[in-house]
């Protein structure tokens, strides 16, 4: 079932853009800090490994919500054809985190003698790698105008 949501009025052109790209920073970071937050509760009760994977959808699903309701505009699809978008972006944005999380807390922390708090931030710096590209996924494949919908602002 589709939920009918306000477009988000805005001017178009570049300023616009460059306004949905802060707005989707600004959810990013609160989606990253409740990955973060919870792959450290995960952590506590499996491996690091499987923590990053399960902390990823909480994070991946505040992300979903709140995208849908500040940055970008209504769709015209129903709510599980843009979580299932969602979803297929950040499959690519989670083995982009798994891989620099891991690399990092595995491999090169250890390899310069770096200890200080490593898988935390290992997985910090893993959370921010796909910021970009999940950005233009979002905006052209996760919530792109359904075909009859209003085209976006």
């Amino acid at each position: 079932m589709n939920q009918a949501r306000p477009a988000k009025s805005e001017p178009n052109g570049a300023g616009a853009e460059r306004h949905r790209f802060a707005r989707f920073l600004v959810v990013g970071g609160i989606a990253a800090l409740v990955n973060i937050l919870s792959r450290i509760g995960f952590n506590l009760v499996m491996s690091y490994e499987a923590a990053i994977v399960f902390a990823y959808l909480c994070g991946m699903t505040t992300a979903y919500g709140l995208n849908r309701l500040f940055v970008f505009s209504p769709s015209g699809r129903a709510v599980y054809d843009e979580y299932l978008r969602f979803t297929i972006v950040n499959l690519v944005a989670l083995t982009l985190v798994w891989t620099v999380s891991v690399g990092l807390a595995f491999y090169l922390f250890p390899a310069i003698g770096f200890t200080w708090h490593a898988e935390t931030v290992a997985h910090i710096v893993g959370v921010t790698v796909p910021a970009v590209t999940s950005y233009f996924g979002h905006r052209y494949f996760s919530f792109a105008a359904a075909t009859g919908a209003k085209p976006k602002g």
